[in-house]
Order: C-alpha cells, then structure tokens, then sequence
C-alpha cells in the first residue's frame, strides 16, 4: 500500500536522555496503525512530535517523517505547522476533559475551530458545528452547542474531541488512547465512531494504545514499541496471532479474555533512561536474550511476514536466528 507518512529512523533527545531511538514505520494510505506498549514506550511521545507540539527547547529531533504532499514534518516552520494543523493532520487527545477549555462552550470551540481552519462565516461555522456533533451521536446537538464541558460526560467529552479533530477533514488522525477511562461499552462506541468516521473520509490513523486485544480488533498494522525502540512491526494479524519478537510474545500473554487461567507479563521494570543497554533495551528483562543483546543492537529486518529486531526471536531455530 502507498505510506500517506513515513517515519524513517525518528531519534529523539530530552537533554542526554535518548527517549526514542531509530523508530521507522510507515502508515499506509486509508490505513490504521496501531502504536503498542507499556506506559513509558514512546508512543505519546511520537504522536506529539509528529504533531509538531514539541519545541526545541523541550527536545530535539533527529529522522524525517514525510507526509506526502507535504514533505517532511520535522522541517516545518511554525507558520508552515499552522496551515496544516487541523486541515492534513490532527488529533484526539487522551483525556477530552482536559484538552477542552472549560471556560468556553463547546459550540464556541469547534466553532472557533472551524473559522479557523476553514474560513467559514460565523453562522455557517455554526451550522457545521451541529452537522459534526450529529455526526459523531450527540443528541439535540444544537441544544449541546451552549454545553460547557464540565456539563457533559466523559463518553460525551470523547464524542466532541472527535467532533473537533475531524471538522478540518484530514488525511491523518492521531487518537492518543482515545477510550482509557471509559466505560467498556463506550470504549466500543467510541472505537467504532472513530473507525467508521476515518473511513468514511478516507483518511489514515495512528492509534496509541496499551490495549494489545483491542490494537488487534481495530488496526490494520502495528508496531510494537519498547522504551523507545521498535521491537516488532508488520500486519496486525501476523504480528499477534504469531509474534516473532519475545517482547510481543509477553505482551500477547498479558492480554485479559474470559478463563485465561495464567498470565505471564515480562518480570523485571523498564530501566532508567539514565541506565539503557547500548544494544537491545530489553535485554535486561528478556526470557531469549543472548550475550550480545546488551551491547550490540539488533537491526530491524524481514522475518516472517514483519519486521523483527531481535537476535534470538521466538520459534526461530538459534542457527537462523541471527
């Protein structure tokens, strides 16, 4: 499938601090990708750069991501973020509570929005405003529009995110764990909302998710990410119906389904980034690893259908593993 963006070996500092090292993937056109791991792996933190809502103060950025149509991202000047924030790329942000301003109604901000980014009068900026919000299922959505945040649940907060981030029709969404803290049923309705409306405007979308059950159920490829490194990327199906990298393997056994007897999530703690192994960052916790796993990194390379940075992967003889 043609890449809507490729990221080609994104390599971020926080002062000394290496928090992602050589991340490549490439999301497809029309396609959804999923960025998978545990809480420190890098996937926000990616979502914001690719973003453009870091600063150099904050970090600094080595790679490229090309966006097509557009070049790369990570060359932009401000002016230039401005006019395609919120028109080729926007997004959904983990807590809807706290990404909307709760001085202001939610009318008054997808209508500032939508003027914004569209230049649309203030009366057809309103009437858009009703449009999005039936579209995404709020009922008696012209009533909604003089609703201010603290006066809408957190399904509804959710709802009128998604309303925001899709008003400027853009070619790639980022949703930053877009359901954490909902009910389940409304973790579906939001899922569902989310996919459906990607769809029916064609666009791409990155989903950051700690949910394997859920990446699985909703992606069409996923990477898989450790501490800022890629440990495994490739088909969604592929990839976690049979992983190749151990890490993934744990991840798979700690996914939570009705009479799982056993679970076994990997023993040990992310290391500091103070303290990172110059080689595979895993290495310190894998059930596979080698001698030269600490020290010496594994390229990501083709096994099986994905991509694989692993010098001892799962269910690969040791003779061919390297």
């Amino acid at each position: 499938m043609t890449a809507l963006l490729s990221v080609q070996n994104l390599t971020l500092h926080r002062g000394s601090r290496r928090i992602l090292d050589d991340v490549s993937f490439d999301v497809p056109k029309g396609g959804t990708l999923a960025l998978v791991g545990e809480s420190g792996a890098g996937k926000s933190t990616i979502a914001v750069a690719l973003m453009g809502l870091l600063t150099r103060a904050e970090a600094s950025v080595e790679g490229k991501a090309i966006l097509e149509d557009t070049g790369d991202l990570f060359t932009l000047r401000p002016r230039a973020w401005t006019r395609i924030r919120g028109r080729r790329l926007a997004m959904i942000f983990q807590d809807a509570g706290a990404a909307l301003d709760p001085c202001y109604t939610v009318g008054g901000q997808i209508v500032s929005t939508l003027r914004r980014n569209l230049g649309l009068s203030r009366k057809a900026a309103r009437a858009r405003a009703v449009e999005l919000l039936e579209s995404v299922g709020i009922p008696d959505a012209a009533a909604r529009l003089g609703a201010y945040p603290h006066e809408l649940s957190g399904g509804m907060q959710q709802r009128v995110m998604i309303a925001i981030a899709l008003s400027g029709n853009p070619a790639l969404l980022f949703a930053d764990e877009p359901t954490s803290a909902l009910d389940v049923t409304i973790q579906a309705q939001i899922m569902r909302l989310i996919l459906d409306e990607v769809r029916a405007h064609g666009s791409s979308c990155i989903f950051v998710l700690h949910d394997l059950a859920l990446a699985s159920q909703s992606c069409d490829e996923v990477v898989v990410l450790y501490a800022g490194q890629v440990m495994e990327a490739g088909d969604a199906k592929t990839l976690l119906s049979d992983p190749r990298h151990p890490y993934t393997a744990l991840l798979k056994s700690c996914v939570l389904e009705i009479g799982t007897a056993e679970l076994t999530p990997p023993e040990g703690s992310v290391p500091s980034y103070d303290a990172m192994p110059a080689g595979c960052r895993f290495a310190t916790r894998c059930p596979n690893a080698l001698p030269r796993c600490a020290g010496e990194k594994p390229p990501l390379v083709p096994r099986d259908g994905r991509n694989v940075a692993c010098w001892n992967p799962v269910g690969v003889p040791k003779a061919e593993a390297a």
